[in-house]
């Protein structure tokens, strides 16, 4: 999952169906904190998120670490660079994922539907990522928090009248770390929209849209 510039504006999509001969592919279970691959390692397989949140992550070469994604239910990942995984991925719960030989990406000849469906994966986290740079370049610390929280809310949460609430599985560091801001500034952002009423806080981890609308124009930076 991506936080991206044009998130707030289309429609949420539906999750992606696997194709009818993966319906069987066999299943892979990891317990909370279980890594499933590691950078550099070689890609054998990609996976399909069934039920869960992965979380893709790289460490700078200054012992910084960036959040690369969160891997919700529908999400792809493990996308070859060069054969290899470009990123650490672990589980921020438990989580369940569908597994798929990397030859049904490299060749079609075996599966075409399976093959096309990747195909199209691979492409949406292509434009997901430049969004998601260009969001990082333009948008303000509270833009990218409220950015982050309307669509994780909307895509994720469920409804509550007229309001959305979901229970984040990451914590404030790992939503810096995304962000690419300070646990200090997100922390900051949440207590803002608190304040504000935008949001209501049941804990760390719960969170209540009361404004949705209110948060999504704070997402686009709207006045």
């Amino acid at each position: 999952m991506y936080v991206t510039l044009s998130a707030e504006n289309r429609p949420v999509p539906e999750l992606p169906q696997p194709a009818r001969s993966v319906r069987h592919a066999p299943l892979t279970r990891l317990g909370t904190g279980q890594h499933l691959y590691r950078e550099g390692d070689p890609v054998e397989r990609l996976y399909q998120v069934v039920s869960g949140v992965v979380r893709l992550t790289r460490m700078l070469e200054d012992g910084r670490r960036q959040v690369i994604a969160f891997g919700y239910p529908g999400d792809i990942i493990g996308f070859p660079a060069d054969g290899c995984h470009h990123t650490d991925c672990d589980a921020l719960v438990d989580t369940t994922l569908r597994s798929y030989r990397r030859a049904a990406l490299d060749h079609g000849d075996g599966d075409p539907e399976l093959h096309l469906a990747l195909l199209q994966a691979a492409l949406r986290e292509i434009s997901a990522m430049q969004d998601h740079v260009m969001m990082l370049g333009q948008k303000s610390a509270a833009e990218r928090v409220a950015s982050f929280l309307n669509v994780v809310t909307r895509k994720y949460g469920a409804d509550l009248g007229p309001c959305r609430q979901i229970e984040l599985p990451m914590c404030r560091n790992d939503i810096a770390d995304f962000l690419g801001l300070t646990t200090e500034t997100v922390s900051r952002a949440f207590t803002s929209l608190r304040k504000a009423g935008v949001i209501a806080l049941d804990g760390a981890q719960t969170i209540t849209v009361l404004e949705p609308d209110t948060l999504e124009e704070l997402a686009l930076g709207s006045d």
